[in-house]
């Protein structure tokens, strides 16, 4: 018999503002309000679904639908003054009432202005698209309102950060000339302002809220009818299946596992605390170091942002700014997440020989053929999509047949059968997880319609390239900066939006690919969530594995240390994204492919036995050199040479004969 305990993981759920509801079966202000939210989501929900299958309504008063619902539910889900929407608003002897209560009073306020501005939209909206260019007194004053209300919302359910930096461009733009530098300038006089937030698709209704709307709430809803079908735990038993019994297997499983689920999620943080869960005790059981568990974690769950075919909903909005096929977006970032996926899976394996973690016997796995009989169905959906995103349908249809497909596909197996209370609570659970996106995407907008409106996005441009000297390296730095500091308060959606309305024409104007340019913005505003100080999505996985959030921060830079490296050598490379010739992609593919082993081997110290500094520096400069560009010459050498360093480098760490090093040494 094996003295590795069997594996125990379990899945946890979350429960739906309609199951508490159903669950308590009382009748108080709280459980009223809880039932009209979730009545709310799941209609919104229900009506974006009927959209996608039969075709989308006149775009403004679509947007404005879909905007108005969720910053109503906003309003009622993320109340003020208090902890949840379960708490109530008057609770007899206790402290604290009259604030409470002033709050709901507040909050009732917000969904009246909600109210009130959809419905002065609506009553009219041919004549209101008639006065653009020059809005009416009640156009200013609804207009103002709708940036008062969109940005309460988003700190309410995005936080303060977005906030400060939305309330800077605005201010900015009314009073362009109290700045001085590129921030000085003519101020923008009040109607323009709202004609372009308000009546124009350039501010709150522009892009971000158009692919929120459209796109990115359907993959959500998508994602968690998979989640509540039961996929979540298929494919961890699915991967734990095939490679448990492998070295380091279970991390293994828990790296695929967590980026395919964290592909169809909005939140790196939410992946992290649905899959991590049971992933992180699952690793630590086996031996994996706790910090190390939750680092894998976290990079694995942040990594399912950059995974296709979904990639958290981000490719939409790459796609929509840059007037591309969808399809395009998926095609590009294959060779990067795939580099990015296999160094983790380096590091886990190189961790757990390293540290002699056991490998766990088969007959104490998941059997593939069974969880496969279980669960083989709820692959066919993602089939579905794929198949019907390749075939050209727009990705609208392609989300609502997907949809559809996966309803009826749960009751292939009574383990996976979906109730009506299921279905409701996934529908509502979806749109619930859309809303710090939509109203992220609202505030955004306002930010990209201050920065036309004042011109300050052409004058940012040109004093980042300014500042970069025209150096390349310099420029992407910076970028990669501003990506980083943006998203240690704000959704990596709207980091992406934010600097690929500032930055990003600042890369493609001194000669990047516009492909690696959004790209190399979106992969940056993702790794934030793992970045120190504030990495949301190393936070959670610390919290789950007990361990410090600071030092698990460190730990999860250093494991996703690829996410960092890749946006640099796709700029460099595009052939990574299928940008020239194919045996271009092949031999940059191997060979970048190389790179991060090295680079894992050099970070973890460990190749069969403990490196030492020379080993490790060797690994370190033998990556880089495998990774730089083919078709650059550096230094008058032709850049096939430097591969071929690099080659020599890998097969003297390969081949070389060391003596072993016991794993209790290791630990000590």
């Amino acid at each position: 018999m094996s003295d590795v305990p069997p594996l125990q993981y379990k899945e946890q759920r979350e429960y739906a503002l309609l199951e508490d509801v159903l669950r308590a079966r009382r009748f108080d202000l709280p459980s009223v309000l809880a039932l009209i939210a979730s009545s709310l989501a799941i209609a919104l929900a229900m009506y974006h679904i009927f959209v996608a299958g039969f075709g989308t309504p006149e775009s403004l008063s679509f947007r404005s639908t879909h905007l108005s619902a969720m910053l109503l539910l906003a309003f009622l889900i993320y109340p003020m003054f208090r902890g949840s929407l379960s708490e109530p608003v008057w609770q007899t002897g206790q402290p604290g009432n009259a604030k409470r209560a002033i709050g709901f009073a507040i909050d009732i306020a917000m969904i009246a202005l909600v109210l009130a501005v959809q419905i002065y939209l609506l009553a009219d909206i041919e004549e209101l698209q008639a006065r653009e260019g020059s809005p009416d007194e009640d156009d200013i004053v609804f207009g103002w309102i709708l940036v008062g209300v969109v940005i309460e919302a988003t700190r309410r359910a995005v936080g303060w950060a977005m906030v400060i930096i939305t309330g800077f461009f605005v201010f900015q733009t009314l009073k362009a000339d109290w700045f001085v530098g590129m921030f000085y300038g003519p101020p923008v006089a009040v109607d323009t302002f709202i004609d372009a937030q308000f009546i124009q698709t350039i501010g709150i209704f522009g892009i971000p809220l158009l692919v929120a709307s459209t796109y990115i709430v359907l993959f959500i809803i998508f994602g968690a009818i998979l989640i509540r079908s039961g996929a979540g735990r298929f494919f961890i038993d699915l991967a734990v299946s095939l490679t448990g019994h492998r070295l380091g297997g279970p991390a293994k499983a828990s790296v695929v596992a967590s980026a395919f689920l964290g592909t169809v999620s909005g939140s790196a943080t939410a992946n992290v605390v649905t899959t991590g869960s049971f992933t992180i005790p699952m690793m630590k059981n086996l031996g994996y170091r706790p910090r190390f568990a939750a680092a894998v974690e976290a990079c694995a769950s942040s990594g399912g942002q950059i995974t296709p075919p979904i990639m958290g909903a981000a490719a939409f909005i790459i796609a929509e700014f840059m007037r591309v096929p969808y399809i395009h977006v998926v095609v590009a970032a294959i060779v990067p997440t795939f580099l990015y996926f296999s160094t983790m899976y380096f590091m886990v394996h190189l961790e757990a020989d390293k540290f002699g973690i056991a490998r766990v016997p088969r007959d104490q796995l998941p059997k593939f053929g069974e969880v496969l009989r279980e669960g083989w169905h709820l692959m066919l959906a993602l089939v579905v999509l794929v198949v019907l995103l390749i075939m050209g349908r727009t990705v609208t249809l392609a989300a609502f047949w997907a949809i559809f497909a996966l309803f009826a596909l749960s009751f292939v197996n009574s383990a996976t059968r979906m109730s009506p209370v299921d279905l409701l609570s996934a529908l509502e659970t979806g749109v619930r997880s859309s809303i710090p996106v939509t109203v992220a995407c609202a505030c955004a907008g306002i930010i990209i319609g201050c920065t036309f409106t004042s011109g300050l996005g052409l004058k940012f441009t040109n004093s980042v390239i300014e500042m970069s000297g025209g150096y390349l390296m310099v420029l992407l730095i910076l970028t990669a900066l501003a990506a980083i500091v943006l998203g240690m308060g704000i959704t990596t959606t709207a980091v992406y939006i934010t600097v690929a309305a500032l930055i990003v024409p600042a890369l493609i104007e001194i000669g990047v690919n516009p492909m690696s340019a959004h790209l190399f913005a979106f992969y940056f505003g993702v790794v934030s969530t793992i970045t120190p100080p504030v990495a949301l999505a190393s936070f959670a996985a610390a919290a789950i594995a007990g361990t410090n959030p600071m030092m698990t921060a460190v730990e999860s830079a250093r494991v996703g240390i690829a996410k960092y490296l890749v946006p640099f050598v796709f700029v460099y490379n595009p052939a990574l994204l299928f940008e020239g010739p194919l045996w271009l992609t092949a031999y940059s593919t191997v060979a970048a492919f190389i790179g991060v082993w090295m680079l894992s081997v050099s970070l973890e110290a460990w190749f069969r036995t403990t490196l030492g500094p020379v080993p490790r520096l060797a690994a370190a400069i033998g990556a880089v050199a495998m990774m730089y560009p083919p078709m650059i010459p550096l230094l008058g050498i032709s850049g096939f040479a430097v591969n071929g360093v690099g080659i020599a480098i890998g097969a003297w760490i390969f081949l070389g004969r060391r003596n072993p090093v016991a794993p209790e040494e290791v630990r000590t």
